[in-house]
């Protein structure tokens, strides 16, 4: 299995129903989003990150999507694109890249 099939099946199965929304509120919580998605890519990368950073403000709505970026501690940087799948705030992530 390619790197890329395991990052997509991976990402489905982890994000789908782990990343939720803050309590009484219709905007994402973005700390859980990006503390989730930093043990996500440390688990899948095998390395340590070094910062996520998604945007906040996003609400809370099937089909919204937020793009975070990634900085890995061994230099790489990236973005990982996170789709909101329902009003209860299960998100998957629908892709992972690393500039080269």
């Amino acid at each position: 299995m390619s790197l890329s099939s395991r990052r997509r099946g991976l990402a489905a199965l982890i994000l789908a129903a782990v990343l939720a929304a803050g309590c009484g509120g219709t905007e994402l919580d973005t700390s859980k989003v990006q503390d989730q998605l930093k043990a996500y890519i440390e688990n899948l990368e095998k390395t340590k990150v070094s910062a996520v950073d998604c945007p906040s403000g996003v609400e809370v709505k099937a089909g919204n999507t937020l793009e975070c970026s990634v900085s890995l501690s061994n230099g790489k940087k990236g973005t990982v694109t996170v789709k909101i799948l329902n009003s209860s705030a299960d998100t998957a992530v629908t892709d992972l890249r690393f500039n080269k």
